[in-house]
């Protein structure tokens, strides 16, 4: 049987993300979003979305820059923390102990403890309601390479990151196949 409910956010889960931001006035901040995804392949760029009132929203939209980075498990208190402290009113990256380092493309942070990080230049922010998306290209992507395997491919499998649905944090579940295993002969 099912039931038929009016249009919502029912698209879960999704992943959780800290993005990274330094205002003009040379502070660094951290926010978490869930709203954010890939837009386009080539050339490479993603979309998050924020609610204006976000204090990152404003530093984003002065400088046109961010940085997203993945979250696994080690990371989950953090990513939880920077969703419901502003920081306005406070330092994350000292009161997190994670470690802001220069990015190679933009002067937004990248967050050194993350397993990927993506630098981004805003492409376009585009209004919607309570959130405005932002589309951003990726000028970079930052590994951790303890995620290369022996032939130097990259393992983000084994960093444990997380994901977000209806309020709740989880792992990601156990490997069911790759993209076109169904018609794999």
């Amino acid at each position: 049987m099912k039931e038929y409910w009016k249009g919502g956010n029912m698209l879960n889960p999704l992943p959780a993300v800290m993005v990274s931001t330094k205002g003009k006035d040379g502070k660094n901040n951290i926010v978490t979003v869930a709203w954010c995804g890939n837009a386009c392949t080539n050339p490479p760029i993603l979309y998050i979305s924020l609610r204006p009132e976000r204090y990152s929203y404003n530093i984003i939209k002065e400088t046109n820059e961010f940085v997203v980075n993945l979250v696994n498990k080690d990371l989950a208190y953090a990513c939880d923390y920077c969703g419901v402290k502003s920081g306005k009113d406070h330092d994350k990256f000292k009161e997190l102990n994670l470690t802001p380092i220069d990015s190679k493309y933009v002067k937004a942070p990248t967050i050194l403890e993350a397993p990927v990080s993506l630098e981004c230049k805003v492409k376009e922010i585009i209004p919607l309601g309570s959130h405005h998306m932002i589309l951003a290209d990726i000028l970079g992507v930052t590994i951790d390479n303890k995620y290369l395997d022996e032939n130097n491919r990259f393992n983000l499998y084994n960093a444990n990151l997380i994901s977000y649905s209806h309020g709740e944090y989880y792992t990601l579940g156990e490997y069911v196949g790759k993209f076109g295993y169904s018609v794999k002969k």
